[in-house]
């Protein structure tokens, strides 16, 4: 079955840094668009980045310049580069893909920025 495993959630200090990371089993990766959503205490899931089969990248209003979305399909691997993290982000960070129609979800990973 499809399995989803995030990585690399901490404490940081506000303008630092974090990669997260998510590492995908049990589907054809390299065809599967790959996202990364939040949810931060008393809001709503947020999406923050996807990334396509082509490359083809979008991120959040809230996060474009400052974060970093990549692929391995080799590694079968999605990562979130963030950079400049305001206190702002943090949340749980979730992995997600959508797979004929199914929903999938990683455990995910607390981040959080001390201001």
């Amino acid at each position: 079955q499809v399995q989803l495993v995030e990585s690399g959630g901490g404490l940081v200090q506000a303008g630092g840094s974090l990669t997260l990371s998510c590492a995908a089993s049990g589907m054809f990766f390299s065809i599967t668009t790959m996202g990364w959503y939040r949810r931060a205490p008393g809001k709503q899931l947020e999406l923050v980045a996807f990334i396509t089969s082509d490359g083809i990248i979008n991120y959040a209003d809230s996060v474009k310049g400052r974060f970093t979305i990549s692929r391995d399909n080799a590694k079968k691997t999605v990562d979130l580069q963030m950079n400049s993290l305001k206190f702002e982000d943090t949340a749980v960070y979730y992995c997600n893909t959508r797979l004929i129609g199914v929903e999938h979800w990683g455990q995910g990973t607390q981040v959080t920025v001390s201001s």
